[in-house]
């Protein structure tokens, strides 16, 4: 499998770029609107032809550029069949998805937001927002559930084996990956902590709201689309 780390630094953001070496056939994960140009550059020069667009969930903090990437290629958009109305192929738990040789396992992972899913191919695991580095996204707003988000992380995403590779949607200190068992054992907000102790420390972090909130969040319930007409 060729495999791709991409990073937006206006906010943080990490988009990844997988794709089956034989067939050329390509996806990208959680692509920033402002960065479709580099996206497409890249999957221009590896040769490879983008097929699918994968949404972990609707963002709060940037715009996606599914939407976009869609219009100038031709990929699918697939995310939580819970989210956006605009995906051509809405996913539910357990669904696999074709990508040439590659299987995709679709995990629903809700607590962040409700319509919160991870991808899984082979080793690697694509959390979004769920599971981050040392931390986990936050369940202040778009239905999240603190509880939800425990027993996401605790009963689902850490019943993987040990060495599954997390590949979050976010890290604002620098971090590019971690494991299933790393998080296990030293995640601060997880390890050794109990259902009650997670719920009260995230109910009461108090955090400002996501900047591009407002912006955001309609925009990418329609893929981003709305925001790819105002910047026409």
């Amino acid at each position: 499998m060729l495999f791709r780390q991409l990073f937006d630094p206006e906010t943080s953001t990490y988009t990844y770029l997988i794709a089956d070496e034989t067939t050329r056939e390509a996806a990208l994960i959680d692509p920033v609107l402002e960065q479709v140009e580099r996206d497409r550059q890249l999957v221009a020069e590896l040769g490879l032809k983008l097929t699918l667009v994968l949404e972990t969930h609707i963002h709060a903090d940037h715009v996606t550029g599914a939407g976009r990437l869609r219009e100038l290629s031709g990929a699918r958009v697939a995310a939580s069949a819970a989210g956006a109305p605009c995906v051509n192929l809405p996913v539910k738990d357990g669904e696999v998805l074709a990508l040439g040789s590659l299987r995709i396992q679709v995990l629903a992972t809700p607590g962040h937001t409700d319509d919160s899913v991870s991808f899984r191919v082979g080793s690697r695991l694509f959390t979004g927002d769920a599971l981050l580095i040392r931390a986990c996204g936050r369940t202040d707003f778009q239905n999240g559930d603190a509880g939800q988000l425990y027993d996401t992380i605790t009963r689902r995403l850490f019943t993987l084996p040990d060495e599954t590779e997390v590949y979050p949607g976010h890290d604002y200190a620098g971090l590019t990956m971690s494991t299933i068992g790393e998080e296990k054992r030293h995640n601060p907000r997880l390890a050794g902590r109990s259902r009650e102790w997670f719920v009260e420390f995230m109910n009461n972090r108090k955090l400002a709201p996501p900047k591009k909130l407002d912006i955001a969040v309609p925009a990418n319930r329609a893929c981003g689309k709305s925001a790819t007409e105002a910047m026409s």
